[in-house]
């Protein structure tokens, strides 16, 4: 269930980058800043889940496997 949360959150990533640029045609210069300050902590929030420790297990790995170490 996670895996389908975090691929709607870079779904969504890609949508904002479009909107950011809209916006920022647009001369809605601080709106389209924020949509990608949003985008940047969005994709941190999927890096975070998915990039494994120094141990090569990612915590999305954990939490499939059912270890809470």
């Amino acid at each position: 269930m996670l895996d389908i949360a975090l691929s709607i959150t870079v779904l969504a990533a890609i949508a904002l980058i479009g909107g950011a640029w809209l916006a920022w045609k647009r001369g809605h210069r601080k709106q389209a800043a924020l949509m990608l300050v949003l985008v940047a902590v969005a994709l941190v929030n999927v890096a975070i889940w998915t990039v494994p420790d120094g141990g090569g297990m990612a915590p999305l790995d954990r939490i499939e496997r059912g270890a809470t170490e």
